[in-house]
């Protein structure tokens, strides 16, 4: 299980430094701010959403290795679905961070790298913020999320 953690967390650090989809998108759909207090990460999530399918998702903001590396494989995981489905995947992400599921990295559960936020629960946010700030710019929310 060690090797998997190291993986996990290999992955995690990639993601961080390297992360996927940091940009502004031209002419979103959808934007929301999100803030977590506790740790200090800030994020914005812009998405473009056209014939029921998110087709473009982008992030900007600062923040802690697990948030950045969240919203990096998060926007990843969301392009191509609908919104329903994007919904879907975030319970499934936030029931894992949370304890409440279990991963499943056999079958293929690209978000099983997260699953060990569970023994941090003051890291749960850090890992959820963008999700939240997703689905606020999903739903047209107006009002920043807060973790708190």
């Amino acid at each position: 299980m060690s090797e998997l953690r190291e993986l996990y967390q290999q992955v995690i650090l990639d993601h961080h430094k390297k992360p996927r989809n940091f940009r502004k998108l031209a002419e979103p759909t959808g934007a929301a701010e999100g803030y977590n207090p506790l740790c200090g990460d800030r994020v914005s999530v812009e998405l473009e959403l056209a014939d029921g399918v998110i087709r473009e998702v982008a992030f900007q903001g600062t923040g802690c290795a697990i948030s950045r590396a969240a919203a990096s494989v998060m926007t990843s995981e969301v392009r191509g679905k609908t919104p329903e489905d994007a919904l879907a995947l975030f319970e499934r992400f936030r029931a894992m961070v949370t304890g409440d599921a279990e991963a499943d990295p056999e079958a293929g559960d690209r978000l099983a790298v997260f699953a060990g936020v569970r023994e941090f629960p003051a890291r749960v946010k850090c890992a959820t913020l963008p999700w939240h700030t997703f689905n606020a710019a999903l739903s047209g929310a107006t009002e920043p999320v807060s973790t708190e």
